[in-house]
């Protein structure tokens, strides 16, 4: 089993890059540098994408070059070489994340390639995190179920677990991108993929309704999950699923039920109130 206490990921950008308001630089730095002082162990705070696909995403560089290296970690998502090459020469960033696919339909949509050339971009980007010593995140998205009428079964998110352990990925991220998952799909895929990769650091990324977040979370901690992706309020999701958006996990629900379940390292909870305090400004 991973550490006992939970490995926190709160996700601003999954909050942000949907958001149909544009949210200026000076904006999105303030709020990232307040959750800096939170403590979570992960921040998610952008992204090198299209900016034409997600132009709220488009002044990362910029919003980076305000946020200061420390023990949270900064990560930034990556969907090609070109957003890679980018990324690794910030030094302040320390993880990329590539999102991957079970889904042909949704790799299309989200990355703009087949699941095969998504395999070859990954083998680079992986060289390059290497090359820089940056960590590598991969995201299974769709690992749960997709809308599309895509073929679908916990095999298939297995076999793609085994080549992506192959390739030298250690931080895997079950993603339940538009809230599919069932709890007990959620226990039955992230106990088998713990169980089968005990090298791997196993997470799940999860977006859920408030009729079934603690049930999920419970069963992923039942599964032996250790590592969640949150957003304040629960606001988020992908724009590029051309599905109804089903919100992030709630990060105050998370904390919640992880302190109650003593779980939860210290935070500094003065930070978090204003983090809260400005998100509702923000998001609105």
């Amino acid at each position: 089993m991973q550490n006992e206490f939970v490995t926190l990921v709160e996700c601003p950008r999954d909050a942000m890059q949907g958001w149909p308001l544009h949210i200026p630089a000076a904006q999105k730095a303030d709020y990232l540098n307040l959750l800096l002082q939170v403590g979570f162990d992960v921040l998610d705070c952008g992204s090198f994408v299209s900016p034409q696909a997600v132009p709220q995403m488009a002044d990362t560089p910029e919003v980076l070059k305000n946020l200061p290296a420390g023990p949270t970690k900064l990560l930034v998502i990556v969907a090609n070489e070109r957003g890679a090459t980018e990324a690794v020469q910030c030094s302040n960033v320390s993880m990329l994340g590539y999102p991957f696919s079970v889904s042909p339909t949704f790799q299309q949509l989200n990355a703009n390639s087949t699941i095969e050339d998504s395999i070859k971009r990954l083998r680079s980007i992986k060289s390059l995190c290497d090359a820089y010593g940056k960590d590598l995140v991969v995201y299974l998205s769709m690992a749960f179920g997709n809308p599309y009428g895509d073929s679908y079964d916990a095999n298939l998110v297995a076999e793609y677990a085994n080549l992506l352990s192959f390739m030298g990925v250690t931080t895997l991220s079950l993603a339940d991108t538009v809230g599919l998952a069932t709890p007990q799909q959620v226990f039955e895929i992230t106990r088998h993929a713990i169980d089968s990769h005990p090298h791997l650091t196993v997470g799940v990324h999860l977006h859920s309704t408030a009729t079934n977040w603690q049930q999920k979370l419970d069963a992923a901690l039942e599964a032996g999950c250790r590592r969640f992706d949150g957003a304040l309020k629960g606001i988020g999701g992908c724009p590029m699923a051309k599905n109804e958006l089903v919100g992030n996990m709630n990060t105050e629900w998370m904390l919640q039920h992880f302190e109650a379940k003593r779980l939860l390292k210290p935070l500094n909870k003065q930070a978090f109130e204003k983090a809260l305090h400005m998100a509702s400004s923000i998001f609105v």
